[in-house]
């Protein structure tokens, strides 16, 4: 079955094996001319159960999973990328976190939830695209974390922020420089040679663009209020 979606401002056809990846992806569908198709076998599905070590999803999960991956291999081509983070916007501007799995991100995003209420939009809160020309663009997509928080917007993205536990709370900026090696580890890096290199040099031109930051935090509410401050006035 073939449905086609825009992330990124792509338009996308997605041929399945199960139903499943299109009701997950239910509220990005358009009808509009697809700019390029992925079409999953089960060798695909097959290679996404390699990769998470687990038995014990089911076929039609897993397709959700290789369909993600197909997207994200061919995206570099449209100058988009993926980054593993949480992405929110306050105000009509974007701020990322991003670090290994199990940082804490989405709970520190969730307390600029707890600090900012309504003026908080989350736009992914695990693998945002991010399109970067003259500027950078957030945009929301299904593939959001378990929570399934994320909303299908575009947001210019102001800052990303690399997060660290610490018992004491400081934050200070940093080059691009040193933001190249976590930034690296956290994007999507395709295994076409051409697709991995140009995700080099968006990557490259990301942080010509972008402010960053190195965030130590606790889980307390003054870490949010301290990030939050220092990265909307010197962004």
């Amino acid at each position: 079955m073939i449905y086609t979606y825009t992330f990124a401002h792509k338009n996308i056809a997605v041929d399945s094996l199960y139903p499943e990846v299109h009701k997950y992806c239910a509220a990005y569908r358009t009808d509009k001319e697809p700019d390029f198709t992925v079409s999953i076998t089960q060798s695909d599905i097959d290679y996404e159960r390699t990769k998470s070590g687990s038995e014990g999803y089911s076929d039609s999960w897993l397709e959700i999973s290789a369909v993600h991956r197909k997207i994200a291999e061919r995206m570099p081509f449209f100058s988009t990328i993926l980054i593993h983070g949480s992405a929110l916007s306050v105000d009509g501007e974007a701020y990322m976190f991003t670090a290994p799995s199990g940082t804490g991100k989405s709970t520190h995003a969730g307390l600029w939830r707890e600090l900012l209420g309504g003026r908080v939009v989350m736009v992914n809160d695990d693998k945002p695209l991010i399109h970067i020309d003259d500027e950078a663009v957030v945009f929301g997509t299904p593939f959001c974390g378990k929570e399934r928080l994320g909303t299908n917007i575009a947001v210019p993205l102001k800052a990303i922020c690399i997060l660290g536990r610490s018992e004491e709370n400081h934050i200070a900026v940093i080059t691009a420089r040193e933001a190249y090696a976590e930034i690296f580890r956290q994007t999507y890096r395709p295994g076409d040679r051409a697709a991995f290199t140009r995700t080099l040099e968006l990557i490259d031109r990301l942080g010509q663009i972008v402010k960053f930051y190195r965030l130590g935090c606790n889980m307390n509410l003054e870490a949010a209020e301290l990030a939050y401050t220092a990265m909307k006035e010197t962004a």
